[in-house]
């Protein structure tokens, strides 16, 4: 005798805590980041916020709340990153819903920095998406990639900085020291 099987559909997304067949919008966000001012990274940073200005609003189920920069700045801590802090005070003012980045270096460099910004974005039932890396918050291994991903990004700003200072160091022991001779005094 075949059993009878009842199909309870879903009720809420798989990545969201939205009901199903909701009709609001969710006020999307994207945030974009480069950590120099050298021309290269203009034409990224420039690309950045046109890629995901049109992504957001090709979206049909989405409404554009807004492209947060941060040009020239480091990723490893949040205290200089104006526009990152004023996305995260949006958010929690209730002004967006979801938070796009590029990446989770692009969002921050820094493991405790980006673990406590996610969880108190995810107590306003705030969510971030990072697309490289296809991680959403509100999904059960979120946070535990998230976590992974901000220690490999803190660790290699570190190991960039090392470098850095390293070829310095190199330089001058070879006598190659290089003075700024037409900005020498002012």
């Amino acid at each position: 005798m075949p059993k009878k099987v009842t199909t309870i559909p879903a009720t809420l997304g798989r990545f969201t805590a939205e009901p199903i067949n909701s009709t609001r919008k969710r006020r999307v966000a994207a945030y974009a980041r480069v950590s120099t001012d050298q021309e290269e990274q203009l034409t990224s940073y420039e690309a950045q916020v046109d890629y995901y200005t049109n992504y957001i609003k090709n979206r049909e189920d989405w409404e554009f709340a807004g492209i947060y920069t941060d040009e020239g700045i480091t990723g490893t801590n949040t205290k200089k990153r104006e526009g990152f802090k004023r996305m995260v005070a949006d958010a929690l003012d209730g002004k967006i819903d979801l938070i796009i980045t590029k990446s989770v270096s692009r969002f921050a460099r820094n493991t405790v920095d980006s673990l406590t910004t996610i969880r108190q974005l995810k107590e306003k039932n705030i969510e971030c998406y990072f697309e490289k890396e296809n991680i959403w918050t509100f999904d059960g291994k979120g946070e535990l990639l998230i976590t992974i991903m901000s220690s490999l990004a803190q660790e290699e700003a570190r190991s960039i900085s090392e470098n850095c200072t390293w070829g310095q160091r190199k330089r001058f022991a070879d006598g190659k020291v290089t003075v700024p001779f037409h900005r020498f005094l002012g």
